[in-house]
């Protein structure tokens, strides 16, 4: 069974915890659990004594409470089921529950401290928390602790340590730890890469609805990453997971559907696929959405949207827009001609190992377009395109080596 709150288990962590050390450990080791003194009847614990203590909890007994029902009331705040959340208060309750060694609120205690929700944000206390629910068998806190250590956040990066809690978890049915374990066989990552053992952990992750599994076996059939390349399957298993929406998945789909690869080609799906993945700021989708209109593929040709398309990936990073944004502003097409900001943008997408960048910036400095010429800039940009296997570079670069040596 998969959950989808924090409340029910969450099945997703924010992979990459943005923890940080605010109080030391000896500070921290001194202060841990104090009680905090409250009008007779009420008790709450503190992590961190001073300025940070448990405050009152509610006009309840809490003593008289089982943890289960101190966590229940800790989750009444922290969803704000009475009105608007309360994280102090929250936190305030899942620490009674926690410190009696109830599973869920020391998860969820430790997700607070990693996030800095009603209690300041520690990388220790987090650990602390967290570690013990993953003791205690909570196949979130297992997972979570994974991706800790996987990522080195808040402890030392590493790969034993993930494995061993990611697979404590897998072996629960947890599917995000599922597919990370997969992710890591798939890989070779802290293991010897194997496809088999890869293909079981993502196909129980997939199995359980996980879209980022489920568009990994599509990869793989595309690719024919052990086992044997298969498009109907890798349009099956990339429908899955698109179908959630998952970004990566449509804009294969909008591939697949736009060249007719494994598919009869449909070019009103590819846009629908490409702007679905888009509208999640996917930067591949976006590229796509502008070479479609700029080609006039499915579209009315429009240069203009075409560069609108290919700005917001460029900006992004993505070297295809930038390279296709540069030879709208080098022809003038869509934009105003500008060889300056062509340069820019081939420079940009050449630094990235676009060859076809860099053979057009070879031209733009060995002709002095929009940059001063510079015969050394364009020799160095001719023969890192020639490297990426770009043919114009070979002959330009002969062409001007006969010249020189002549």
């Amino acid at each position: 069974m998969e959950f989808t709150t924090l409340r029910q288990l969450p099945k997703a962590i924010i992979p990459a915890f943005l923890l940080f050390s605010a109080v030391s450990q000896a500070s921290i080791d001194r202060q841990v659990n104090q009680i905090v003194p409250l009008t007779p009847g009420y008790t709450c614990l503190s992590d961190i004594g001073r300025g940070e203590d448990g405050g009152q909890c509610d006009h309840l007994r809490a003593e008289e409470m089982s943890p289960e029902e101190l966590a229940e009331t800790g989750d009444r705040f922290y969803y704000g089921d009475d009105g608007q959340p309360d994280f102090i208060k929250a936190a305030q309750w899942y620490r009674q529950a926690a410190a009696q060694g109830l599973a869920y609120a020391q998860f969820s205690l430790g997700f607070m401290y990693s996030k800095g929700e009603g209690v300041p944000r520690n990388s220790w206390l987090a650990l602390k928390w967290l570690s013990k629910a993953a003791d205690n068998g909570f196949a979130a806190a297992q997972y979570t602790l994974g991706d800790m250590y996987y990522y080195g956040e808040g402890v030392a990066r590493d790969f034993e340590q993930t494995l061993k809690w990611y697979r404590l978890a897998a072996e629960q049915g947890y599917s995000y730890a599922q597919y990370s374990l997969g992710y890591m066989y798939k890989k070779g990552e802290g293991v010897e890469q194997n496809f088999d053992i890869a293909w079981q952990w993502l196909q129980k992750a997939a199995d359980q609805g996980h879209a980022e599994a489920q568009a990994s076996i599509g990869y793989m059939f595309l690719n024919g990453e052990g086992v044997a390349a298969d498009l109907n399957k890798a349009r099956e298993w990339f429908t899955l997971a698109a179908e959630q929406g998952h970004p990566g998945a449509q804009t294969n789909l909008g591939f697949m559907y736009r060249t007719g690869t494994g598919v009869e080609q449909d070019l009103d799906k590819a846009l629908s696929w490409f702007m679905a993945a888009a509208r999640q700021g996917y930067v591949n989708a976006i590229s796509s959405l502008g070479y479609m209109y700029h080609k006039g593929i499915g579209v009315e040709k429009n240069m203009a949207l075409a560069a609108k398309w290919y700005e917001l990936a460029a900006v992004r990073g993505e070297p295809s827009a930038q390279f296709n944004l540069a030879l709208l502003y080098m022809n003038g097409e869509g934009v105003d001609q500008d060889l300056g900001k062509a340069v820019q943008w081939f420079t940009l997408a050449a630094r990235q190992g676009d060859a076809d960048a860099q053979y057009y910036l070879g031209n733009l400095y060995r002709n002095g377009w929009g940059v001063a010429r510079n015969l050394d800039e364009a020799f160095k940009w001719y023969r890192r395109a020639e490297q990426h296997g770009n043919t114009k570079a070979k002959r330009a670069l002969d062409a001007l080596t006969e010249k020189f040596s002549a």
